[in-house]
């Protein structure tokens, strides 16, 4: 096997590992967060913490592969067409899992939350959509040969998500169980969710007026 092949197999290996490392955030997450609302609901014991500090530990490290696998890449001279296209489908991968199991535990013995879920709602909705959407317009780019390289606008939509999500998950299952006050951290958990929402919209922009010239071609 050649050094070339070696970094190959070590980069598509640390974006491959995302997928184990988020299925077993939802796994523990769910344990923890089920704990929680029978402890809420029925009495039952409250659950170890520890749950949900491992599921955080699992979410931190599929955050973390999205930045070690690109930047190796590029510092090894390995960037492929084929991670150009798995990247974001493990991204994908990652929203689809984290803002469904969010969404699930938010309200979670919190009623006051309500309202939060329901941005959340707004969030998640956006996120899938925009990604539904983006992936449509590379497929008609590549019927003529256009760059489907991510912009910097969706790499930092990406790299501000993913420490986003873990904020949220600590936010609602450690953190709001430890402060009874309304904390600084609650108002910069809605300050980021915001932020992504405006992101979305921009990079729909982008990505639109990219790829439009041909959508025309497409239909015309």
């Amino acid at each position: 096997m050649s050094l070339r092949q070696m970094h190959l197999l070590v980069v598509n290996g640390i974006t491959f590992i995302r997928v184990p490392f988020i299925f077993a955030y939802l796994v523990l997450a769910l344990i923890h967060g089920w704990g929680v609302q029978r402890f809420h609901l029925k009495g039952a014991a409250e659950p170890s913490a520890a749950w949900a500090w491992a599921a955080l530990v699992c979410l931190i490290i599929a955050a973390l592969t999205d930045l070690f696998d690109g930047a190796l890449a590029r510092r090894w001279k390995v960037v492929t067409k084929f991670g150009a296209m798995c990247d974001p489908l493990m991204d994908k991968v990652y929203y689809l899992v984290v803002f469904p199991s969010l969404l699930w535990l938010l309200p979670i013995g919190k009623p006051e939350e309500r309202w939060h879920a329901l941005f959340m709602v707004v969030l998640t909705v956006l996120y899938l959509l925009r990604d539904q959407w983006v992936t449509f317009l590379r497929s008609v780019g590549t019927l003529y040969g256009a760059d489907c390289s991510a912009t910097f606008l969706g790499k930092f939509r990406t790299a501000m998500t993913f420490p986003l999500c873990c904020c949220i998950y600590f936010y609602i299952m450690i953190y709001s169980y430890t402060a009874n006050e309304i904390s600084l951290f609650r108002y910069l958990v809605y300050v980021g969710e915001a932020v992504a929402i405006l992101l979305n919209f921009w990079s729909l922009f982008v990505y639109t007026r990219k790829y439009l010239p041909y959508i025309r071609k497409s239909i015309s």
